[in-house]
């Protein structure tokens, strides 16, 4: 509740500079990563991400600039309570409807599988640990795509004024993401090739900046 209410409490100019400033880093960020990774063959040609909700970072103008150039991007739809998300293309024309919770889901199209997930989080910390909303969705996404042998960068999508104490302590099924993105910069860093979480067996990442 705390978190919310902070998160609420945001001037509506300091909330749109913030957006803009994620977006840029995101862009830049995104174009790096795709060239550090181009030797070695793999590309990062699909990233999820999520229609803001509430006081969440609007990335849509990005989403935009990125779906008119050759990056795919997809929106997570909910299957149902329990299950992992699924994603879905998206386009700036792409019909629309509201989904599990009122979020905005692409109603058509093809799923995807995403090479970069944009993650809501409500509060992270040093590490990149994430608190979400409760529902579990994308730390069973997360699993589930981990189990599959799908590998993705997972960037959790924050306020800077969100961070947890240093003593916060994650629950056993949290999952921990790649980086943390707030309009301050990147927690720890930037990650520029794809690798689990920090405490999997296989971990590869590149320092940007």
């Amino acid at each position: 509740m705390r978190l919310k209410e902070t998160r609420a409490s945001l001037p509506i100019s300091e909330r749109e500079r913030g957006a803009l400033l994620m977006r840029a880093r995101l862009f830049t960020w995104l174009n790096a990563a795709r060239d550090a990774l181009a030797a070695s063959g793999r590309k990062l040609a699909c990233v999820a991400a999520f229609w803001p909700l509430g006081d969440e970072p609007d990335l849509r103008p990005l989403l935009e600039q990125w779906a008119d150039s050759d990056v795919q991007v997809c929106l997570p739809c909910v299957k149902g309570p329990g299950q992992p998300l699924v994603f879905r293309a998206w386009t700036p024309d792409a019909p629309m409807a509201a989904g599990a919770y009122g979020i905005a889901e692409p109603t058509q199209g093809p799923d995807c599988q995403p090479d970069v997930i944009l993650v809501p989080t409500l509060g992270y910390t040093d590490r990149a640990d994430r608190l979400g909303y409760g529902g579990g969705y994308y730390d069973r996404t997360l699993a589930a795509l981990e189990q599959a042998g799908h590998d993705c960068i997972a960037i959790g999508i924050a306020w800077h004024e969100c961070r947890l104490p240093e003593d916060y302590e994650p629950a056993s099924h949290d999952r921990r993401l790649d980086a943390v993105l707030t309009p301050e910069g990147w927690v720890p860093r930037a990650p520029l090739q794809a690798g689990p979480p920090a405490g999997k067996s296989r971990i590869m990442r590149f320092i940007f900046g």
